[in-house]
């Protein structure tokens, strides 16, 4: 399969590395002058858990393949999509006239209706993922990261299509499980909360990784987070759909705080998970907690700890 991974992110970068080694043809789409400063390499320092408990390390330089045009020719098989939430509607306006004959797997935090998050790319061209894999490019511009053993696709209510079943294909000849939610604006949502919870206590001391071992922060994360279960709710999400997803969330913070705290610190992909959201200035936490806070108000759901954490997010 003939793949473009949109932007060298750290997901499209550690999804691009494990496709182009299943053997599918990879490239990148970087604006304009970006390939020059890039490099025609990553180097990569990895935490592989597809075959091995702990993990499997990764420490190679990478050749990667640019282009900073796509025209409505193209013969891209599968568009991989993943950009922060709040860049989504400006990637889809520039991906509807150059979609050619491929499908777009929309993968990452959604917040808004699914259909209306894609734009006017056409639905029936659109696969629903969400990826398993973290990390960051440091200083030097190593990324240092982690790729779980699977990766999540999701319906909107119907059965996959050829299209959706294709793009999962491609994703298990990488060696990834797949795991499938077939409520997956309901799951996308819990996700999104999930997240605004936590970052509003990140962004409060620091970043997210100011969290990794802290038992008090972790547990106002939690809480924080429990808080916007009634908003997920009110938004028409049954979260007897979720159970596995919000327990974490529901459960006594006496006992989930210092477990997650041990874990943050000791275990790899749990540390990874935290220590790679280490930069105070990234605009996508903030981003998460303002459209977060704004719909409760909206819906005049009372969230008192990501209120409380608003000044650090606000415009």
């Amino acid at each position: 399969m003939k793949i473009l991974m949109f932007g060298r992110g750290v997901i499209a970068t550690v999804y691009g590395w494990a496709l182009q080694r299943a053997g599918h043809d990879v490239e990148f789409y970087v604006r304009p002058g970006r390939a020059a400063t890039y490099g025609d390499t990553v180097e990569l320092d990895l935490s592989d858990l597809r075959r091995r408990v702990w993990g499997q390390r990764v420490t190679e330089k990478w050749p990667v393949r640019y282009r900073e045009a796509l025209e409505p020719g193209h013969d891209f098989d599968l568009i991989v999509l993943s950009v922060p939430h709040h860049r989504l509607e400006e990637a889809t306006a520039f991906l509807a006239p150059r979609l050619g004959q491929a499908t777009v797997l929309v993968f990452g935090n959604i917040w808004t209706e699914p259909p209306a998050a894609i734009g006017t790319l056409p639905a029936d061209r659109i696969a629903w993922g969400f990826p398993q894999a973290g990390g960051g490019f440091d200083a030097g511009g190593v990324l240092r990261g982690m790729l779980m053993r699977s990766v999540v696709f999701g319906t909107l209510g119907e059965p996959p299509t050829d299209r959706e079943l294709a793009a999962r294909q491609a994703f298990r000849e990488a060696g990834l499980r797949i795991k499938e939610r077939p409520d997956f604006r309901g799951w996308l949502w819990v996700h999104f909360a999930s997240d605004a919870g936590l970052l509003s206590q990140g962004l409060r001391v620091g970043s997210l990784s100011k969290l990794a071992g802290s038992r008090r922060d972790l547990r106002e994360g939690l809480l924080a987070a429990r808080e916007l279960l009634p908003l997920l709710e009110a938004r028409g999400v049954d979260l007897r759909r979720h159970r596995g997803g919000v327990l974490l969330f529901r459960a006594p913070t006496w006992l989930t705080a210092p477990v997650l705290a041990w874990l943050t610190a000791h275990v790899e992909p749990a540390r990874v998970s935290l220590a790679a959201h280490s930069d105070p200035e990234a605009e996508e936490p903030r981003e998460v907690c303002r459209d977060t806070l704004t719909e409760a108000r909206r819906l005049g759901i009372p969230v008192p700890r990501l209120e409380a954490a608003e000044p650090n997010f606000a415009r």
